[in-house]
């Protein structure tokens, strides 16, 4: 499948092995089986340790630095599966066939053609929008243009609706509730009148995963005073979306590594956007202002862009030489190294441990020769420095963010561009996740611990 890319499929195994080698002692999580609701677990501010659902879509391992999509290590598909495979196995929870994978390919090559929703975009300000926002726009106009849900007689039926707080009833009798709402609002796989069916999400998931690449490059070009590409019906996933935004077709080597890093940032377990993304679903509004809530989170820079601050702290660095002397004036102000740590994994990311050796690679093929080089040597120079002093004590290594922005400025991609990319390869985690919720929906309704006053006498304005 990679004939072309084979030193790319070889540092992935290579990665593989050492990721094995090293976590090999770390403890095994019993995991497979149903649960039976309602469980007990320990919960910290921001919902950290909440168990929302149940899902088989994929699964991170922090002590041992797994990543699973539906029971698929990350660096098995990476060295040998693609993006669009992936997204069908995202979708769909089983690789396709031969049959299947190629009626895939030709489904979204065909939907990755949004003239509409690219002229509507082109009506604003683009080259003036933060990337993300412009991103979310492009979605909504997207909604707009393919879908009649704008439409009087495809609004909601009042009669359907409920109060706002019927169906959560059941959770404020101590200590669990009861086993149903008093008052339940149900309907078949998760559905409305926009939105009737599985099929209807899923063909609604498979437009936004072809889009979301063709409007994120749209934007790309627009902000450089361009127009927007077409896509090209001959190329990949990947390479479609390098040639959208760059106006070049791909070398074999550009168009693998942009497949590796959509593989890897395709689903990450219940992160925020994922979460967000999901909440807004359980409403039962439709599949694209799910998406958009999810792009909306990502913009965060505490889910988002991190990856932009880690090259801005390499070009502060400078050269390696300066790397120990910057860190420890950073550990004396306290500061946080960007790229470094995470809330899951207690052992090296493994997305990291793939985009390390791709940074290396690609920053030693660049054609800007020797700046970028240095600059990865920066990067392995800070790492070391890091690893050394808080690997073992906290479990602090780098994260997906610190060797991404290399790779992608070694493809030529601006900064402003990294966290969008983002969104167009977790589309598919996001939608299959949206999917899978709704076949056994129930709107998301957690509490909050009241601190505030009670029994306090109004007074009438006059007299405070």
């Amino acid at each position: 499948m990679h004939e072309e890319t084979k030193e790319i499929t070889q540092m992935i195994l290579d990665a593989a092995k050492q990721a094995r080698e090293e976590t090999k002692n770390a403890p095994e999580v019993a995991l497979g089986s149903a649960i039976e609701w309602p469980i007990q677990c320990s919960i910290g501010p921001g919902l950290e340790g909440a168990i929302a659902c149940e899902s088989g879509v994929g699964y991170v391992n922090g002590s041992k630095g797994w990543l699973v999509y539906r029971g698929y290590d990350i660096f098995d598909l990476c060295a040998y599966s693609t993006f669009e495979e992936v997204c069908y196995l995202l979708l769909h929870g089983k690789l396709p066939s031969a049959a299947e994978l190629k009626d895939f390919k030709e489904t979204l090559a065909t939907l990755r053609h949004v003239p509409k929703t690219l002229r509507l975009m082109m009506s604003f300000p683009v080259q003036e929008m933060n990337t993300m926002a412009a991103l979310r726009l492009g979605t909504m106009m997207l909604r707009q243009s393919k879908t009649l849900r704008d439409q009087d007689q495809w609004r909601p039926s009042p009669e359907s609706a409920i109060a706002s707080d019927e169906d959560s009833m059941a959770m404020e009798v101590p200590p669990w509730g009861d086993k149903q709402a008093v008052y339940e609002f149900k309907q078949g796989l998760g559905g409305n009148e926009l939105e009737p069916n599985r099929e209807v999400n899923l063909a609604a998931s498979y437009r936004l995963i072809a889009a979301e690449a063709t409007i994120a490059a749209s934007i790309s070009r627009l902000r450089r005073n361009k127009l927007p590409l077409g896509p090209d019906s001959e190329l990949s996933h990947a390479a479609n979306f390098l040639y959208m935004m760059t106006g070049r077709r791909p070398t074999p080597l550009e168009e693998r590594v942009m497949d590796v890093a959509l593989i890897l940032h395709a689903d990450h377990g219940m992160n925020a956007s994922t979460f967000a993304s999901m909440v807004v679903a359980s409403t039962l509004s439709d599949i694209y202002f799910s998406v958009g809530s999810g792009i909306a989170a990502l913009n965060g820079p505490l889910h988002g862009g991190a990856n932009e601050q880690v090259l801005r702290t390499l070009e502060t660095i400078g050269t390696p030489d300066r790397a120990e002397e910057w860190y420890r004036q950073a550990r004396e102000a306290k500061k946080k190294i960007t790229g470094f740590g995470h809330r899951v994994y207690k052992a090296y990311d493994p997305r990291a441990r793939i985009l390390g050796p791709l940074a290396k690679h690609l920053a030693h093929e660049n054609s800007e020769g020797r700046r970028l080089y240095q600059m990865y040597q920066t990067a392995e120079s800070l790492e070391k420095l890091v690893v050394a002093d808080l690997g073992a004590k906290k479990k602090i290594f780098p994260n997906v963010d610190f060797y991404s922005g290399i790779v992608y400025k070694a493809m030529g991609i601006e900064p402003e561009m990294f966290t969008p990319i983002f969104a167009v390869s977790r589309v598919s985690g996001w939608t299959a996740r949206i999917l899978e919720y709704l076949e056994n929906n129930r709107i998301f309704r957690p509490r909050a611990a009241y601190t505030g006053p009670l029994n306090l006498k109004y007074t009438p304005v006059d007299e405070r």
